[in-house]
């Protein structure tokens, strides 16, 4: 007979325990990134003011470099050749009041953000990335697809971002200035790996729900996925909606459509109609009016002027891309985008 007793190994001290544990791991791993940034940044210090006293400090800096970094690799190992050192020295002359460094973010991160020469750009990153915890990588893939550019474009001018996400905050009636905020215009969906000549719309959805993490950081902030192809049922059939997502920060639904084609007036008429039978079979009380969005291969101007469109303050379209443009590319359908909304 076996006298030992069954040790449970889910009782509240083993569990606590384990979750003390993580913390530490991630404080430690905090403190480490803090620490290295805080250093290079004192690197960076050093070599601007021994750069001071060269003569010529284009040729002076680029000596030193070349002269510290196999000094310092030779002692410290790694992360001391001279196009990291040339990134801590801009580090330190494009955030002078240290202060201002923010240590939730890493060197990578950092690194990343250097990239820029937009400030109000870099600032806003720099904010976005430490509010929705935004890991290097995920970061680096925001720049590159001009992901503040593309939340500008939804504006219909230049201006500073920061006017628009405050306004957004504020518990008003106004959903439409809040609702473009969250939601940009074009959509970039490279992560998907398809082809652009893909041709059946329930390949391009199964494919966004098997990437639904890639997808919801392009979304934005405040997603979460409700359902595919959601049913809504009348007397005279029922209806299916392709995407249905939830947003917190705005506390209402987005219902998408994924179009194939450019956008028609048949496409917009669709979307009215599924907004308002949400309206009336599934939104609660206490939930924000309900917003459609109708992703489409290419906008069409007259529709979206000319249509329910251009007034509804719950009706949206954007063009989404299979394929990742070119920096000068996309800034010129941007600026395309702009125009077209003075015409």
């Amino acid at each position: 007979m076996n006298d030992k007793k069954t040790i449970n190994t889910h009782t509240p001290l083993l569990t606590n325990i384990r979750n003390l544990l993580i913390q530490g791991r991630k404080n430690t791993v905090q403190a480490v990134n803090s620490i290295m940034v805080q250093t290079y940044w004192e690197i960076g210090r050093l070599i601007v003011e021994d750069e001071q006293h060269g003569d010529n400090r284009a040729k002076f800096g680029k000596r030193v470099l070349q002269t510290l970094s196999p000094e310092l690799t030779k002692e410290f190992g790694k992360g001391f050749d001279t196009s990291n050192l040339r990134y801590m020295r801009k580090f330190y002359l494009t955030f002078p009041i240290r202060d201002a460094v923010r240590h939730e973010l890493s060197w990578t991160h950092y690194r990343t953000l250097l990239k820029l020469k937009n400030e109000l750009a870099r600032q806003w990153y720099i904010d976005e990335a430490i509010t929705q915890s935004w890991s290097a990588r995920a970061l680096e893939r925001q720049i590159s697809t001009l992901y503040y550019e593309r939340l500008l474009s939804t504006q219909g001018k230049q201006q500073s971002i920061y006017p628009v996400l405050a306004e957004g905050k504020q518990k008003t009636t106004e959903l439409a200035t809040s609702v473009k905020d969250y939601l940009r215009d074009p959509y970039i969906f490279d992560f998907l790996g398809l082809p652009s000549s893909i041709l059946q719309e329930n390949k391009l959805e199964q494919t966004l729900i098997e990437n639904l993490k890639e997808f919801l950081l392009e979304l934005g902030k405040g997603f979460a996925f409700v359902e595919r192809q959601q049913r809504i049922s009348t007397n005279d059939g029922d209806f299916y909606i392709d995407l249905v997502f939830y947003n917190f920060h705005l506390k209402c639904f987005l219902l998408i459509d994924l179009k194939m084609h450019k956008l028609t007036h048949q496409d917009v008429g669709q979307m009215d109609m599924y907004v308002r039978m949400y309206e009336e079979k599934k939104r609660r009380h206490d939930d924000n009016p309900t917003i459609g969005l109708i992703l489409c291969t290419e906008k069409n101007h007259t529709v979206a002027k000319y249509s329910i469109l251009n007034e509804s303050k719950q009706l949206f379209a954007s063009k989404y891309m299979l394929e990742l443009p070119s920096e000068k590319e996309l800034i010129l359908q941007l600026e395309k985008e702009r125009q077209k909304l003075f015409e």
